[in-house]
């Protein structure tokens, strides 16, 4: 079906620039105009033109082979010019990501883990077991978790809700899996602790983000429900956490696609240089 509508929107254009340039075009006017806005990186209207011969002068097979040709020259310009856009755009994401990160700590055991986490300074890891709550963290390919801890009650609670004072809220989903789940006793306290992330953190830390200037109340969800007031430092950690988060995928997304854009030229140029050997005489 989209192909359909796309081959019918490029007959209208054709047939909408035939008819209004007042004077018979063939296949070679359309290759010429190709060049041009190619030469211009009018990269879009390049490629119209060229599926434009095929369509409207299908025995055409000349001026065919060399928008081909040419099509394959319009990729190659398309994806150097992403991989321009993605450096520039990953040195000013870097130059941001160097200054947030003196915001957190660094965190990764060599025994357990392939890459570390980043935790907010402002609420401090290693002292958020002594507070009801919620802290946050990084991990070092941007995916952003949530940690609820309850200490002195034991509830068994699996999801948490963040409540702001007009009623609106966020709920957690329930987890329940070993390892992301888990109570300890000490000598004279209970602790529950549960890790949300991906789908589970389901969009709790957006919530806040968005309401961070407002007084929040967050629900421990269990067998039965303990509510407390979200502190300023938590909900801050939360904040910074999530723009880390946001700036490493980000980051992660650029690298992507450029690498996507360096496999393509790197397919591009391997093809050229297989064309260009089944060419040469024997």
């Amino acid at each position: 079906m989209r192909l359909f509508v796309h081959t019918t929107f490029l007959l209208f254009l054709s047939w909408f620039f035939f008819s209004c340039s007042g004077e018979k075009r063939d296949a070679k006017t359309y290759l010429v105009e190709a060049e041009r806005a190619y030469k211009e990186s009018n990269y879009t209207l390049a490629k119209l033109k060229i599926d434009s011969i095929k369509i409207l002068f299908p025995k055409s097979f000349n001026e065919i082979t060399a928008g081909f040709s040419l099509m394959q020259q319009i990729r190659m310009s398309e994806n150097r010019r992403n991989i321009i856009y993605c450096d520039s755009m990953l040195r000013e994401q870097y130059n941001q990501l160097n200054e947030m990160l003196t915001k957190f700590d660094y965190v990764r055991d060599d025994r357990y883990q392939e890459f570390g986490e980043y935790y907010p300074k402002i609420y401090p890891h290693r002292s958020s077991m002594d507070r009801n709550g919620l802290r946050s963290g990084v991990g070092e390919k941007g995916i952003l978790f949530i940690e609820s801890i309850l200490s002195g009650t034991a509830i068994q609670h699996h999801k948490v809700r963040v409540v702001a004072g007009d009623g609106s809220f966020a709920e957690s989903l329930s987890v329940s899996s070993d390892g992301l789940n888990y109570r300890f006793q000490t000598l004279d306290k209970s602790y529950e602790i549960v890790r949300f992330t991906g789908n589970n953190e389901n969009g709790v830390a957006r919530f806040i983000y968005t309401f961070q200037n407002d007084p929040l109340r967050m629900e421990f969800i269990g067998k039965r429900t303990i509510s407390v007031t979200l502190s300023d430092a938590a909900k801050q950690g939360i904040v910074r956490s999530f723009e880390l988060s946001m700036l490493l995928l980000n980051i992660e997304q650029l690298k992507f696609e450029k690498e996507k854009s360096e496999t393509l030229i790197h397919y591009l140029q391997s093809k050229e240089k297989t064309e260009d050997s089944a060419g040469d005489p024997v």
